[in-house]
């Protein structure tokens, strides 16, 4: 296994030692984690197109490109509502 250096701001760093800490794991297994469950753009579109098949055979609903660009822009609009809600509850050093 080869190793990476990623340069990050340092309240980056501080902010993923901590997680990781908090998960009683390692910064590298923490990394390794995040980096398992991130999602290419290419394996998007594939669960994309496998959700589309499914919708279409299953319930014989087939999603428009309209559908599609709807539902993605009511997920941004609601990772960003949790972000704010998040970024509110969070205390004030």
């Amino acid at each position: 296994m080869s190793d990476v250096m990623i340069r990050v701001p340092a309240e980056v760093r501080d902010q993923l030692a901590a997680v990781a800490e908090a998960r009683g794991t390692s910064l590298r297994a923490l990394m390794q984690d995040i980096a398992a469950q991130t999602l290419t753009p290419e394996q998007i579109r594939e669960r994309a197109d496998r959700t589309r098949a499914l919708l279409a055979e299953r319930f014989g609903h087939h999603v428009s490109d309209e559908e599609s660009a709807e539902m993605r822009r009511k997920m941004r609009e609601a990772a960003a509502a949790h972000r704010a809600a998040s970024a509110e509850s969070e205390p004030n050093p």
